[in-house]
């Protein structure tokens, strides 16, 4: 059960009371303790405190998934300062604007970032005091304000900092994925995650005998979320950060007595098709649940998932966003055969409501946007209150996402109300025409978009990952005849290897534009 915690380092803090010597945090050979982790959480506050933080300051965190990342996130927590951590595929261009919009008073860095760091604008990363994982010597003596990471968390701090820090208070800027538009910063607070930390444990019904394997980016909201769920009830964490080769995933669900995954479609698709995760059905005894986020799953990935895991292996289909601090609805598994398409329904303590554009709440059956209120609601994106004024108001938090709520009060998704293409004069859901290609048997993976067409507006294009070598554009075509009106077929079909993602495992059709253009030769 979640203790009575109401800011989002005493997940920790009371884990180390409760559980000090159970181990908490497995990668590799690493394990560590609760006692262990909050140890270091509290020689890293102790240190920040001696820097001059203060506050309400702004850290950035650049650590890809691992014992480091754990203890910088709830270390900075800790003093009241606001964590935000960056993506672990950021280059020195797309890193710069992010610190000059965040203005931190402290980077927190591995060594892996630290490249990145040296190549971005000196002028600007010399505005931070510099914390860094392996630390050499030619940081200082090149003018930066640097420390060693690792000699900061050996100092003995046993006593948790007693700062007086507000629910209300920030505690971490999280950015979006981008998948929609440029990536921006939601401020969430300590009673947002915590309220939704929560309400996902209770729905989960996770307890301290859960053991998940984390393969998602810390940095994301999702992976956050997963850190936080299990930290809240003393659940334990398997850290794996080579998806590259899914057979290894796979191999230690099984030898750590894995509970609980979870992924993202393309997650999903690849386990199905990448690994030997069907014949590993057997050996999965101790695999309680799986749960999918993070973007549209198509039914028929969803049906071969539930044919290959064991049949005691719950499927949990959850919505969210980054602005609802990871979750707004997950379907129970007791209703996935049934409602397969939907989303479910809204988790405990949030409301979702299907809105017309005046704010009315439209009738079962018929469609508008799909809008949330709760206290896991963010408070609004940093430095940016156009935007926020855009999708925040007195009805709640308006996702984009257009929807409906069926007679029983199950809700579907049918589209993004800005990811419309109209093509020949229809209006066209490339969701829907991706759904079609997969349910073919032919794809792991499909993305569809459109390019500007003097005749048509737009034409459609898939670029395929097909199961097989095999597998041709025709025959992808040939299959999807039997399943769309001509008016839906792409006019172009692409076989690729593989679809760029971003670093949330999302499709990044920006990436994915620049592949058709270099295979097809066409300017976009």
């Amino acid at each position: 059960m979640v203790q009575n915690n109401q800011l989002i380092h005493q997940f920790l803090e009371k884990g180390a009371k409760s559980f000090p010597d159970k181990i908490a945090l497995i990668q590799n050979d690493t394990r560590a303790s609760y006692r262990e982790i909050n140890s270091g959480a509290n020689n890293l506050a102790g240190f920040l405190i001696k820097l001059g933080v203060k506050k309400g300051d702004r850290i950035a965190i650049l650590f890809e998934n691992c014992l480091e990342f754990v203890i910088s996130y709830y270390g900075v927590l800790k003093v009241g300062a606001v964590a935000s951590s960056l993506s672990s595929d950021l280059k020195p261009g797309s890193l710069a604007p992010l610190l000059e919009n965040l203005k931190p008073s402290v980077i927190i860095a591995s060594k892996r970032f630290s490249r990145v760091l040296k190549s971005t604008d000196p002028l600007l990363v010399k505005k931070s005091k510099l914390l860094i994982q392996n630390l050499k010597a030619a940081w200082v003596s090149d003018g930066y304000d640097a420390f060693c990471w690792d000699e900061q968390v050996r100092i003995i701090e046993k006593e948790n900092p007693q700062i007086d820090i507000s629910d209300s208070s920030l505690g971490s800027i999280v950015f979006t994925s981008g998948s929609t538009g440029s990536p921006k910063g939601v401020m969430l607070s300590h009673a947002n995650i915590v309220a939704n930390t929560k309400s996902i444990c209770q729905y989960l019904r996770l307890s301290d005998k859960d053991k998940q394997m984390v393969v998602l980016p810390f940095f994301y909201v999702m992976g956050l979320s997963i850190l936080n769920t299990h930290f809240a009830v003393g659940g334990s964490l398997v850290i794996n950060n080579n998806f590259a080769y899914p057979a290894t995933i796979v191999e230690q669900m099984v030898r750590e007595s894995v509970t609980g995954f979870s992924g993202v479609p393309s997650t999903y698709a690849y386990l199905l098709h990448r690994s030997p995760l069907e014949g590993y059905r057997s050996q999965l005894t101790s695999l309680r649940y799986c749960s999918q986020a993070g973007g549209h799953m198509p039914i028929q990935i969803k049906r071969e998932l539930r044919r290959v895991l064991p049949e005691h292996t719950d499927i949990y289909i959850m919505y969210g966003a980054t602005e609802a601090s990871a979750r707004l609805s997950y379907l129970e598994p007791c209703h996935f055969r049934k409602k397969m398409g939907s989303i479910g329904k809204a988790i405990p303590g949030v409301s979702l409501k299907v809105l017309d554009r005046s704010g009315e709440e439209v009738p079962k059956g018929q469609v508008g946007e799909l809008v949330a209120s709760g206290p896991n609601i963010m408070q609004g994106y940093w430095n940016d209150p156009e935007n926020t004024k855009k999708v925040l108001d007195k009805h709640g938090y308006h996702t984009g996402d257009i929807g409906f709520q069926d007679e029983d009060g199950f809700l579907y998704i049918k589209g993004r109300k800005d990811n419309l293409l109209k093509v020949g004069g229809h209006r066209i859901n490339p969701r829907e025409i991706e759904d079609a290609v997969l349910e073919t048997g032919l794809a792991i993976e499909v993305a569809v978009f459109g390019v500007p067409d003097n005749l048509l507006g737009n034409k459609l294009i898939a670029l395929i990952v097909a199961k097989r070598d095999d597998i041709d554009e025709k025959m992808v075509l040939f299959a999807c005849l039997k399943r769309l009106p001509k008016h839906k077929l792409p006019s172009e079909m692409k076989i690729v290897k593989e679809l760029p993602k971003n670093s949330s495992g999302k499709n990044d059709y920006t990436k994915i534009n620049e592949v058709y253009e270099k295979q097809c030769h066409w300017k976009l």
